[in-house]
């Protein structure tokens, strides 16, 4: 019975959802708070085991950071000299966004990366009279493909790295970058050629004032400018080093977010600095991992996952195949954090039905989780957090919409990934074993 409900509500739950008749992130929470009152699981167990305060946080903490930089004119700054160097030109633009995005996400985490770069984006656009939509699905899909390349760039990575101790920052970048390198090469491409019609320069597109423009007229030269660029620049060196450091990416993210709080206090005023937080997409991503949460513990995730031993019977080539798609399009419907999360014990269980080798599986899970993020509008963290900052802008992206961009997407990352995996792993591993 308990299994029927918790299933009702998480389907019920994702068409309205879908339909986006209701505020999404009111639905999210409408939802795990019916798996509470079920009786589906307590309080305790919500807040204690299914709501990633770590994420959460992670995610408040940047906003915080975001916020109080914006304050200063840095990225109508960085905004002007980018479109002064591409001088406006809407498909250059796009490259170039694509290419800093995918990046970024590598060398951060790919949340912390929309996060930066979205308001600059945001303003540019408008600057330059042109459509939003394009350059938002290219900063989604870059991010979590670029994000797909580093043991940091993606949360599920993260989740993968700390479980799996061998796998380094190195490892991921060896064994992944290859075929994250195709990907995004190959998914640039297909975007140039789906919008190069309608990134023309339109009238009202102000090039010739954006190219006499001084940009650094946009800096507000107080002392909370020159804070606000060197606690960011030491929480993203944080990011970067944390492993050598042995501090995570929540704790760093908090400390830069206090610190710049207390050193610009005077000038932001804390509270108006709240007041402009994401607030719908924090409680939205609250309410997911609810959702998530009663599934998981009526065991309808972990059953899906054992119910991959069973139909592959042990076989390392058939079980690495189907994690691949199965990550991939599962990651899709749901965020790819709390699947990643339920897989990780399943993949070591293996070990005892005599399968030595998983590292194959571990790079399987990894490509499938983060570049099947790139499905839907709710299936990855840089997905959600994109689409907040485009709600407050005033340019909200349709969950249906971005569907029909975003799973073609991932059905040729797929693809691809399928063919990387198997001549890479998993047919030395065959010919071994005859």
């Amino acid at each position: 019975m308990e299994t029927t409900l918790a299933i009702a509500v998480f389907i019920v739950s994702y068409i309205f959802i879908m339909t986006e008749k209701i505020n999404r992130a009111l639905i999210a929470v409408s939802g795990g708070f019916l798996m509470l009152v079920t009786g589906i699981y307590k309080w305790n167990d919500a807040f204690a085991n299914y709501i990633d305060w770590g994420t959460i946080t992670l995610l408040f903490s940047m906003m915080v950071l975001v916020s109080i930089t914006k304050k200063t004119g840095l990225f109508e700054y960085v905004a002007i000299v980018l479109a002064q160097r591409v001088k406006g030109a809407p498909i250059p633009l796009l490259l170039v966004s694509g290419v800093l995005t995918a990046v970024g996400s590598a060398l951060l985490d790919n949340v912390t990366t929309v996060l930066l770069f979205v308001p600059i984006l945001l303003t540019l656009t408008n600057l330059l009279n042109l459509p939003v939509f394009p350059y938002l699905l290219t900063v989604i899909l870059c991010a979590n493909i670029g994000g797909t390349a580093t043991l940091i760039g993606d949360p599920p990575n993260i989740m993968i790295g700390q479980a799996v101790e061998h796998l380094t920052f190195l490892s991921f970048l060896v064994h992944l970058g290859p075929v994250v390198l195709i990907i995004f090469i190959s998914t640039l491409f297909f975007l140039v050629v789906l919008f190069r019609k309608r990134l023309q320069v339109k009238e009202g597109n102000h090039v010739n004032e954006l190219m006499n423009m001084n940009a650094s007229t946009y800096l507000k030269k107080t002392p909370m400018l020159y804070q606000s660029i060197t606690v960011l620049s030491l929480t993203i060196l944080g990011f970067l080093l944390h492993s050598f450091v042995h501090v995570d990416l929540t704790t760093v993210a908090v400390c830069g977010a206090l610190l710049l709080l207390l050193l610009t206090d005077k000038e932001a005023n804390a509270e108006k600095v709240f007041e402009e937080v994401e607030w719908v997409t924090l409680f939205f991503f609250i309410g997911l991992f609810m959702l998530v949460g009663g599934l998981e513990q009526v065991g309808v995730i972990d059953e899906m996952a054992r119910g991959m031993m069973w139909l592959t019977q042990g076989d390392l080539p058939l079980t690495a195949i189907l994690i691949l798609w199965m990550s991939g399009l599962f990651s899709g419907i749901v965020d790819n954090i709390p699947f990643v999360a339920a897989m990780i014990p399943v993949i070591q269980e293996f070990q005892s039905y005599g399968m030595a080798n998983l590292d194959p599986l571990w790079w399987s899970l990894a490509l499938g989780a983060c570049l099947g993020g790139n499905g839907t509008l709710i299936g990855a963290s840089a997905n959600v957090v994109v689409a907040g900052l485009a709600a407050s802008a005033k340019h909200p992206i349709g969950f249906v919409k971005f569907l029909l961009y975003g799973m073609p997407v991932v059905l040729f990352s797929l693809i691809v990934s399928t063919v990387y995996v198997y001549f890479r792993y998993l047919l030395p591993f065959m010919q071994s074993s005859l």
